[in-house]
């Protein structure tokens, strides 16, 4: 997997600032808090409510429906890419790039699928007039009950 995911931190606010800038986004106290807490560190997959909770329990204050805003406005301009899982959830991945995921919804996750586990060979022709943007592949997982120890 090839991590799109641009480091746009240095402990710096101006590094942080000139990124949503770059971006065409207003870097207001909300989208910084936002980005520090996504795009700092660690390639993450994260829903809204997960990062209110992070962001809250850090002390910060911003309100959960503008992290939904903001989730929204990071992937509009590429800061972000979103992940829908069958109308069930949206998760949203800090790695841009192409790659695939595995869901395991009775542990409520999303994570990163290796690249070699799955390869697509060959993809559907668009029909006239459109052309493919991407393709988001998410494999369900559940836990395996039929395994029996040796």
């Amino acid at each position: 997997m090839t991590d799109s995911k641009t480091d746009i931190c240095d402990n710096s606010n101006d590094t942080i600032t000139k990124r949503l800038r770059a971006a065409g986004l207003r870097p207001t106290v909300q989208r910084r808090t936002v980005a520090e807490n996504l795009l700092c560190g660690p390639h993450q997959h994260v829903d809204a409510s997960k990062l209110f909770e992070t962001i809250s329990g850090n002390g910060g204050r911003i309100s959960l429906a503008t992290i939904y805003n903001t989730l929204n406005d990071f992937e509009r301009v590429g800061l972000l890419r979103r992940i829908a899982i069958s109308g069930e959830r949206t998760w949203f991945d800090t790695d841009t790039g192409d790659h695939r995921h595995y869901y395991i919804p009775d542990e409520d996750r999303v994570f990163d699928c290796p690249s070699s586990a799955l390869v697509i060979d060959v993809t559907p022709r668009a029909p006239s007039g459109y052309r493919i943007e991407k393709v988001d592949v998410v494999i369900h997982l559940e836990a395996d009950t039929t395994k029996t120890s040796d």
